[in-house]
């Protein structure tokens, strides 16, 4: 049986855990070989570790979304290991510890680490892999926005804005490498089940249950077939596109 992303070359950052990691597995299991980049170090060469240990092709690398030097190595290393790059998908950001104030109380050094990691760690990334996509002729980026820029969660304003940014660079970046065969596109999930969501209050997670067209919990496999229909070769004219994955809690 052929599977979806069957020698499809892939880079995904913030893979230690959480959505990227979910990514990372499902990307695998559809024939994918994948790099896992994150900052935290030994938690993604685990996890990549315990991915090749099952016969997958899966490596770790090391990537700080706040340092350039470090993400052009981190695409570069990617491509060394990988015989070239086919897709990127910008997982890795900011999301913990970064709430729970108003926009009167935000403080200017928040506002400012999470724009750095979150929009131009994500441009930077891009723009470091985007060599190794057009060395392959063709390309796909996946951006991991959020529906929280959709109906503008309160009292998360850095983290809503920096998402945001993400959903305007996806429609920009399709329309200047879509000369080059590569499609950008954006993904935007509800509230979901992972670690970086521990410290959200249950009133706010009930919230989303309640207002969902399917009323449950959403967790990371429910956002994989959407990823990996965006990196596969049936999304090869899609692009410029965000696609909300929440349960119909934010409807287009």
């Amino acid at each position: 049986m052929h599977k979806l992303l069957a020698g499809k070359r892939l880079l995904i950052t913030g893979a230690a855990r959480g959505l990227g990691l979910a990514f990372a597995d499902a990307a695998c299991a559809a024939g994918a070989k994948v790099v896992m980049a994150d900052i935290l170090v030994e938690q993604v060469l685990a996890e990549a570790a315990s991915l090749a240990a099952q016969g997958q092709m899966a490596h770790g690398v090391a990537l700080d979304l706040a340092d350039p030097d470090s993400i052009t190595h981190c695409a570069n290393e990617a491509a060394r290991l990988l015989g070239g790059l086919d897709g990127l998908v910008n997982c890795g950001a900011i999301a913990t510890g970064i709430g729970g104030v108003d926009m009167l109380e935000l403080d200017m050094a928040v506002w400012d680490r999470v724009m750095q990691v979150n929009v131009r760690g994500s441009w930077l990334m891009t723009r470091a892999v985007v060599p190794h996509l057009k060395a392959a002729g063709a390309g796909k980026v996946v951006n991991i926005a959020s529906d929280t820029a959709l109906w503008g969660a309160p009292r998360l304003m850095a983290y809503v804005a920096s998402k945001g940014a993400l959903l305007a660079m996806t429609r920009s970046m399709a329309r200047e490498l879509g000369e080059y065969n590569i499609c950008v596109n954006a993904v935007s999930p509800g509230l979901t089940l992972v670690e970086a969501t521990a410290y959200v209050p249950a009133a706010r997670h009930q919230h989303y249950i309640d207002g969902r067209a399917i009323n449950r919990p959403q967790l990371p496999e429910d956002v994989n077939g959407t990823v990996l229909y965006l990196l596969s070769d049936l999304a090869s004219f899609v692009t410029g596109q965000n696609l909300p994955v929440n349960g119909g809690f934010v409807c287009n």
